[in-house]
Order: structure tokens, then C-alpha cells, then sequence
């Protein structure tokens, strides 16, 4: 059991990182504070190798196929890296196909996502040819029926998505199971009761699957599989395995040679926390497949995100203000807040705090860290810990934030958003700049 006052876990740091003797942190061969100075705070900072080896361990766990849901963090250089340590990506808006189409990831290595594709996305998809597309609803059935039967001039898409609206493109049916699993109500996705895919148990998913069947049979689309999410941040096995014996009966009548699992798998954020890894969630669902009878042949895969890029990266902030407020709490407010992270703001999220000054310090005196947002609820850590010669001016770390902080950041308040930095080898290199003032009114008109 941990100790919630004592030293930041090191589990939950970036691979590459280090504590010296004298107590600094570096990542990459990157002195931490030393980033901080030279690159400003706020600041995401990832750890390059640990990046590329989290790619890696996934297409050894699940094989050529697997995708990374780029919504978890997607710059041109975090799309490039993923295909270059041969991941597929899962792109899920015109704007994320358009980054992985710029970062020149061939389009047949993209799988386009969305509860509510534009015929605008989809005919650019078409165009480029991507992959895969995961048929979400009717409406989309439609319109992907319609654009194949009569391909519309683009406008305002992808620079390189002018051509032609392509012929049969593979398609995937995305099914809601049934399967809720413990993780927050807003990242349950494999409910009957969701905005995702066609329900098994209203008989929408057997009804999607008989239009797309007929739509392959007339040589519309290449029907090759089934695709089921079950939700994000989940750390039991069980749920997956469950949804295999819940989809088997339905898949394995269809001989299509495709299932896809989607992601979701959870990663630890705070000391104690404990996730299982890419390979044991990989084994648990092939095991599910053999024990439900899905052929071998089947193509089994998977959609990771969170758990590709979390671990790997952290925020740095600098601390502003430090106010005890008697009989209640100290508050310590740094450069960021929710609009870097609305993590713990939408889901009550947890996070460690430290000093990469003296990574391996006791942490014994309790804090809330918060930003400097205008809002009550902009909290970073709600019941942190820091060491008592903490002080204004100190630089403080958030370790596990490489997931949905810098994708899900935000101007309010009209705070630029923070530069992203890759550090490998003792070198750091800017991939996102830091966002100016100027940038601010930039689309003003």
C-alpha cells in the first residue's frame, strides 16, 4: 500500500525518467527544470521512446491492424510516430484526417470514426481512401450510398481529397453490446442506451447489418466487420470478455473476417493504481474469441489511445500564489488549469503532484491545486500532496497527462494554450509551439 504523503510512484513517470542523486527528475536525458526555463510554463512534455515502445508493444499484443485513437493526443509529429512504429490511426472528425493526411500517413492506414460524420467527411474520406470507415447509423448508410452513387465536387476539404469519390470502400458496423463496465457515466460507450452504433437488443444492429450486407452484395461497400467500444479508463478484463460472449452468437453466422474491440483500456493516474497491460488485455479477448468458437482467421483488434500516450507524457506548471485559508485547506494555484486539463473538472479525475526539483521528496503537506481560471471548479488536484519547502516561483509536475490534456485544451479565459515538446537522447524539440497572444484573435474578422 503506498503511502499517500511519500514520493511520487516512478511507475508513473515516463519510461526514460531518472531521479539523481541530488533528487532531480530528467526525462530523455532532459533535465526537467531545466525544460521548464527553456521552453516556458505551462508545458507538456513527452517522452519520445516511450511513446514509440508503447506502438510497439501494441502491434506485438494484437498485430498489423491495430489503430491508435489519435483523439488521445494528435499533433503531426505524434501521427507520424504512430505509423512510423506501424500502427494504423483512428480518426474520428475531418480535422483529425486531415493532421494524419498532412503528417503523410497513407490513407489506407486510417479508420474513420464518428457518431455523426458530415457528408463533407465522408466524401474526403472516400476520396483519399481510407482504410476503414465504422458505419455508426442509418443516416451515415445513406449518405455513404449516395456519394458512391453520385460523388459530389469537394470544397474545403484535405488539399489531396479532390479526387473522385472511390468505389467500395471496407466498411465495419459498430455495435452497441450491452455491456456497461465501471468508469465514468460520460466514457460508457458499450450501453444500450448510447449515442454510439446500432443496438443488439432493439435489433438495429441485425438491421444495419442486412443493409450492409446488400449495399456489399451490390457491390457498394466491402462489408469486412464488426466493430464494438465498450467505453475509456477501464481497468477489469472482464467487461471485454464479456462482450465477445455477448457478440459472438451475432458475429460469428455473419463469416465476416474482421472484429474490432475498440479501446479503452485504463492506465494508472495516481499512486497505488495498478492497469493491466497491452498484452494481458490482448491474450484475455483472444482467449474470449477461442472460448465463444470465433474462427482463428478472424482478424482480432484493437483501438488504444489513452494507454499508448498517457504514462508518456506530464505537465509542467509554475506555481503563482500560495494561500492557506485557515481551518480549511491551502490552495496552490499555478499557470495552467482547465483549460490544459478539464479532466478532473468533467470527470473528478485524480492526479499526483510533485517537485521534479526533488522528485524523491516526502510529500506531507496537503494542498488543492488549482488555476488561474475564473471558475470555482477549476481544480488541477483536489487533495494533493507537496513537500514543505514547496514555494512560489517552484515548477510543479502532473505526471500521466499525455491523454486528453493538450487534445482537450482550451482557450477560456482566453489563456494560450501550452507548447508540446518530444524529449529523447538529452535533446528536446518544440512539435506543438506555444500559442500567443496574437493567435488569440487571429479568426477575429
Amino acid at each position: 500500500m503506498s503511502i499517500p504523503t511519500g514520493p511520487v510512484d516512478l511507475s508513473l513517470l515516463p519510461s526514460s525518467s531518472v531521479v539523481g542523486d541530488d533528487g532531480r527528475l530528467t526525462i530523455g536525458g532532459c533535465d526537467v527544470v531545466g525544460l521548464s526555463e527553456e521552453f516556458a510554463t505551462p508545458l507538456f512534455v513527452y517522452d519520445e521512446a516511450h511513446l514509440r515502445a508503447a506502438c510497439r508493444e501494441a502491434v506485438a499484443a494484437w498485430g498489423d491492424g491495430v489503430a491508435y485513437a489519435t483523439k488521445a493526443f494528435l499533433c503531426v509529429a505524434m501521427a507520424r510516430l504512430a505509423h512510423e512504429e506501424g500502427m494504423c490511426l483512428d480518426v474520428s472528425t475531418g480535422g483529425e484526417l486531415h493532421v494524419a493526411l498532412i503528417a503523410g500517413v497513407p490513407a489506407e492506414r486510417l479508420v474513420l470514426h464518428g457518431n455523426n460524420k458530415s457528408t463533407e467527411e465522408l466524401a474526403a474520406a472516400l476520396s483519399v481512401g481510407v482504410g476503414r470507415i465504422i458505419v455508426d447509423s442509418f443516416d451515415e448508410i445513406d449518405r455513404i450510398e449516395r456519394l458512391i452513387a453520385d460523388p459530389p465536387a469537394l470544397e474545403g476539404g484535405p488539399e489531396d481529397a479532390e479526387a473522385p469519390v472511390r468505389s467500395r470502400p471496407k466498411v465495419l458496423a459498430r455495435i452497441t453490446p450491452g455491456v456497461e463496465v465501471h468508469t465514468h457515466e460520460f466514457v460508457r460507450t458499450g450501453q444500450e442506451d448510447s449515442k454510439f452504433g446500432f443496438g443488439l437488443a432493439s435489433g438495429s444492429a441485425a438491421r444495419a447489418v442486412e443493409r450492409l450486407a446488400a449495399l456489399d452484395a451490390a457491390g457498394v461497400v466491402e462489408f469486412v466487420g464488426i466493430h464494438a467500444h465498450l467505453g475509456s479508463q477501464v481497468f477489469a478484463l472482464e467487461p471485454f470478455a464479456q462482450a465477445i460472449d455477448v457478440l459472438a452468437d451475432f458475429f460469428a453466422p455473419l463469416g465476416l473476417p474482421e472484429l474490432v474491440v475498440g479501446g479503452g483500456l485504463g492506465v494508472a493516474y495516481v499512486n497505488g493504481e495498478q492497469a493491466p497491460t497491452m498484452a494481458e488485455w490482448a491474450e484475455s479477448v483472444r482467449a474470449a474469441c477461442r472460448r465463444a468458437g470465433i474462427a482463428d482467421s478472424v482478424r482480432v483488434t484493437a483501438e488504444p489511445g489513452r494507454s499508448i500516450v498517457a504514462a508518456a507524457g506530464v505537465t509542467l506548471y509554475r506555481v503563482g500564489t500560495v494561500k492557506d485559508v485557515p481551518g480549511h485547506r491551502t490552495y496552490v494555484s499555478v499557470d495552467g488549469g482547465m483549460s490544459d486539463n478539464p479532466r478532473p473538472v468533467l470527470y473528478g479525475s485524480g492526479y499526483e503532484a510533485f517537485l521534479p526539483r526533488e522528485a524523491d521528496a516526502l510529500r506531507p503537506v496537503p494542498i488543492r491545486l488549482v488555476g488561474k481560471h475564473c471558475e470555482t471548479g477549476d481544480v488541477v488536484v483536489a487533495e494533493g500532496y507537496v513537500p514543505d519547502d514547496l514555494a512560489v516561483g517552484d515548477v510543479l509536475c502532473t505526471p500521466v497527462t499525455g491523454a486528453y490534456g493538450h487534445s482537450m485544451a482550451s482557450n477560456y479565459n482566453k489563456v494560450p494554450r501550452p507548447a508540446v515538446v518530444f524529449v529523447a537522447d538529452g535533446s528536446a524539440r518544440t512539435v506543438v509551439r506555444r500559442e500567443t497572444f496574437d493567435d488569440l484573435v487571429r479568426l477575429d474578422v
